[in-house]
């Protein structure tokens, strides 16, 4: 009986070893996961040829679609419709004046995107500005805070990947700063980026429009217009990289065709670089979307990945949880 006893004890304790040497547990095991791991040992071992000094250490994630999920829609564009419904509701004759105030407010997402984009800029510039930081900040608080996921019912918040986070932990514990580089509005995400991800507001690269500065006796504040600053997409992204960054990411980690031109400059020219690409594939759990999807596009991103080699998270196949 002690004998058993003992056996079973030492058997716990080499599983519960094992889990706790796992550094990313909700992954399954195979390329993908051996792959992110190999290149951590071997850029953190000063042994091998492949080391990279701390300072060196950039990792950058995709927000939308990559730390969390992006279906129906990119979850700011849902906080602008609802703004835009509380705005209409405040005031009817907005809806008189804009149509596409109008067609936001009515959730009417096909009037609102008949004329391409300028719409939607225009709903985007009316819910996010004439307010100061701080008041944007807290209104996106308070949303995030009682806002529910149409299919989940899921706060959006709550809609991060359990991957995603383990690999985040993961390059910090060895080293590595993370970033996250989003067309998203970069104030939007800043909000939660650091109680989510870990990622302090200073981390977190984005779309943004102008801001001023007005001053009054009680209060000195940054009042946001609607003029657009910069969109942090695409080409956008290695510029908004090198403006708030100053060093070369050589992990760089997307969903789509929006991360391709990040990608490449992570990788581009270098050996000792990672470039990782998160194929929605797993239409139970989340989601199965790539080519010919208007949110989340990847097309010319996976045949880049398929010639040059880059890790691709198959989501159905590599990960064994979503959702934490």
């Amino acid at each position: 009986m002690i004998r058993a006893f003992a056996a079973a004890v030492l058997l716990a304790s080499a599983f519960t070893a094992q889990a706790l040497a796992d550094p990313l547990p909700s992954w399954n095991e195979g390329e993908t996961k051996t792959a992110i791991i190999d290149f951590v040992e071997a850029t953190t071992s000063a042994e091998g040829g492949r080391f990279i000094d701390p300072s060196e250490r950039i990792a950058t994630f995709d927000n939308d679609g990559t730390l969390w999920a992006e279906q129906p829609a990119y979850f700011q564009l849902l906080y602008a419709l609802d703004k835009a419904k509380e705005m209409v509701a405040a005031d009817p004759a907005l809806a008189e004046k804009s149509p596409n105030l109008k067609a936001a407010a009515d959730g009417n997402m096909e009037a609102l995107l008949a004329d391409g984009h300028k719409g939607l800029l225009e709903v985007l510039a009316a819910t996010h500005s004439g307010m100061t930081t701080d008041q944007f900040k807290a209104s996106v608080d308070e949303w995030l805070a009682t806002a529910k996921h149409p299919k989940t019912g899921r706060r959006y918040d709550d809609m991060i990947y359990k991957p995603m986070l383990e690999l985040l932990t993961y390059l910090r514990e060895n080293g590595y700063k993370t970033y996250i580089v989003s067309g998203g509005g970069i104030d939007f995400i800043r909000v939660f980026s650091e109680r989510a991800y870990g990622i302090p507001p200073e981390q977190v690269v984005g779309s943004s429009i102008k801001a001023t500065f007005v001053v009054t006796d009680d209060h000195a504040q940054t009042q946001k217009s609607a003029e657009l600053f910069f969109i942090d997409d695409k080409e956008g992204k290695p510029v908004g990289i090198d403006h708030h960054i100053g060093r070369r990411p050589v992990i760089a980690v997307g969903n789509s065709d929006g991360d391709l031109q990040m990608l490449q400059y992570a990788t581009r020219g270098k050996d000792n670089a990672l470039a990782i690409l998160l194929h929605h594939t797993d239409a139970e759990r989340e989601w199965a979307y790539d080519r010919d999807s208007h949110i989340g596009t990847l097309d010319e991103a996976l045949d880049e990945a398929a010639r040059e080699g880059w890790t691709v998270i198959d989501m159905k196949e590599d990960w064994s949880a979503v959702f934490p």
